[in-house]
C-alpha cells in the first residue's frame, strides 16, 4: 500500500521531505564493481568484453560476432511485422519532425567596435547510444536516442544492446535501421560503456554517450565522463500526476503503474484536491495489480515508493511538483495549460486527461531520455543539443583591437600574465607605427 498524505496534517512537511529523500538508486558497491570492468576492458580490449559478456550475459562470443553483420540485420527485421514496422516507422517520423524543430542556427555579426563576432555549430563525430536490455528491451530507445543524433549530423552512431542468452529483439534492431545506426553490438552493462568510450580492437571509441541503462551502466558512465561526453546519469523512472476530481480513476491507475512496471525502484505519485478520489485511484490500482503481467514488479514499487497526496489547491500542488522535480509530470486538471505555467521544474508534461505519458514514451515526439531523481530542477531531457557543440567565432579589425585591445591589457596586467598582454599591446604598437 502507498503512502496517504493529506497537506492540512500536522506531520505532512516531515513525511513529504521524506519522500523527496527516499534513496532509489542502487547500492553504491556497484561503483567499486564498475571501476574494475572499466580499468579491465582498457588494459584488455575484446578480450575483457568477450570474458565479461559470457559471464553476465551467458553469451559466448568471437571479437567478430561483437557486431551484428548486415546479413543478421537483416534476418532479424525480416521478422518484423507490418504492423510493428508502421508503428516504428510512424514513430520515427514525429520523432524525427519535433527534434529537426530545435536546431539551432549559426550567427555573425559586427558590433559596434567593428569586431566581427559569432558562432557555429557542428555534430560530434561519433556517437554511442546505449539501449537497455535484459528484463525489457526497448525499440522506443533506439528511436530517441539515434534520431537527434542524425538530425545533429552525427558522423557515426554505434549502439550496444545486451543480448543475454543470445536472445534478439527483431524490433530493437528494426528500429536501428530505420533511425541510420551504422553499428550495432550485441554487448551492454558497464563493458559496452567502457569500449564505447576507450576502443577495443573491434569497437571504435566514441565522443558522446548517451542512452538509459541499470546501475552500473549509469555508475560506468560517470566514470567516463571527461574522457567522453555523457547525456547524464538517469536512475529510476518517475511520474507525478495531479489531478482534480473530474477524472476517470482507472486512466490514472493505469498511467501510475506505466511507471511502476519498468522497475521496483520506480516511483509513482498522485497528487489530489480530492481525499475521496485518491483513495478511488488507489483501489483501481489495486485492482489492476490483479492482472497486470508486470504486477510484481509494478505492486513492489507501488508499495515501497508510491505516494497519495492530498492538497488544499491546485497552486499548492504546483509548488510541491516543482520541490519534486519530476521525471514525468501529467496535468489532469480542467485548465492544464495554465497550470503548467507553475510547473516550472519537471522533465516532461503532458497536459490534459487524453496525455496520457505513455504517448511521450513512444509517438508523441518530444524525447523520452529525461532528467530523474529530481535533477530536472537543472537540466533537460535529450535532444539534439547533446549531439551538437558550439564553436565562437571572432575577428578583430585594426579598428576594433585599437578600440577594445587595451582594456584587455589592462586586464591581463591586473592578473599578473605578462604574455597575454604583450601579445595585445604589441600588436597595438605596430598600429601606431
Amino acid at each position: 500500500m502507498p503512502q496517504f498524505l493529506n497537506s492540512s496534517d500536522a506531520d505532512f512537511e516531515a513525511r513529504f521531505a521524506d519522500i523527496l529523500s527516499m534513496k532509489r538508486e542502487d547500492s553504491p558497491e556497484v561503483d567499486d564493481v564498475v571501476a574494475g570492468i572499466i580499468s579491465d576492458v582498457r588494459a584488455r580490449g575484446d578480450a575483457a568484453v568477450l570474458e565479461l559478456t559470457a559471464k553476465f550475459d551467458r553469451l559466448d562470443l568471437t571479437a567478430e560476432e561483437l557486431r551484428f553483420s548486415q546479413a543478421e540485420m537483416d534476418a532479424e527485421c525480416a521478422k518484423v511485422s507490418d504492423k510493428d514496422r508502421a508503428a516504428l516507422e510512424l514513430a520515427a517520423g514525429r520523432i524525427r519532425a519535433y527534434h529537426a524543430r530545435q536546431m539551432p542556427e549559426d550567427a555573425m555579426w559586427t558590433d559596434e567596435s567593428g569586431a566581427d563576432l559569432g558562432w557555429r555549430w557542428t555534430p560530434v563525430s561519433a556517437a554511442g547510444l546505449y539501449v537497455p536490455g535484459g528484463i525489457a528491451t526497448y525499440p522506443s530507445s533506439v528511436l530517441m536516442n539515434a534520431i537527434p543524433a542524425k538530425v545533429a549530423g552525427v558522423g557515426r552512431l554505434a549502439i550496444t544492446v545486451p543480448t543475454p542468452d543470445g536472445v534478439v529483439n527483431p524490433l530493437v534492431l528494426l528500429a536501428a535501421r530505420i533511425a541510420g545506426v551504422d553499428e550495432v553490438y550485441r554487448i551492454g552493462g558497464a563493458q559496452a560503456v567502457a569500449a564505447l568510450a576507450y576502443g577495443t580492437e573491434s569497437i571504435a571509441p566514441v565522443d558522446k554517450i548517451t542512452g538509459p541503462g541499470n546501475a552500473f551502466v549509469a555508475a560506468a558512465k560517470r566514470r567516463v565522463f571527461g574522457k567522453v561526453g555523457i547525456d547524464m546519469i538517469a536512475g529510476p523512472s518517475e511520474i507525478l500526476v495531479i489531478a482534480d476530481a473530474d477524472n476517470n480513476p482507472d486512466w490514472l491507475a493505469l498511467d501510475l503503474m506505466s511507471q511502476a512496471e519498468h522497475d521496483e525502484s520506480a516511483q509513482s505519485i498522485l497528487i489530489t484536491t480530492d481525499e475521496a478520489f485518491g483513495r478511488e485511484v488507489a483501489a483501481a490500482v489495486d485492482k489492476r495489480l490483479e492482472t497486470l503481467a508486470r504486477a510484481p514488479i509494478a505492486g513492489a514499487s507501488w508499495r515501497d515508493f508510491g505516494a497519495v497526496i492530498t492538497v488544499r489547491d491546485l497552486g499548492e500542488a504546483a509548488e510541491l511538483s516543482n520541490r519534486m522535480a519530476p521525471e514525468h509530470l501529467e496535468l489532469c486538471v480542467a485548465d492544464p495549460e495554465t497550470l503548467s505555467d507553475k510547473c516550472v521544474h519537471a522533465g516532461a508534461i503532458f497536459l490534459g486527461q487524453y496525455t496520457p505519458e505513455a504517448i511521450g514514451d513512444y509517438v508523441g515526439g518530444p524525447n523520452h531520455v529525461l532528467p530523474t531523481a529530481r535533477s530536472a530542477r537543472f537540466s533537460s531531457g535529450l535532444s539534439v543539443m547533446d549531439f551538437i557543440k558550439r564553436t565562437t567565432l571572432s575577428r578583430m579589425t585594426p579598428t576594433a583591437l585599437a578600440a577594445i585591445g587595451p582594456a584587455a591589457e589592462t586586464l591581463a596586467i591586473s592578473e599578473s600574465l605578462e604574455a597575454h598582454g604583450l601579445s595585445v599591446r604589441a600588436r597595438l604598437d605596430a598600429l601606431n607605427e
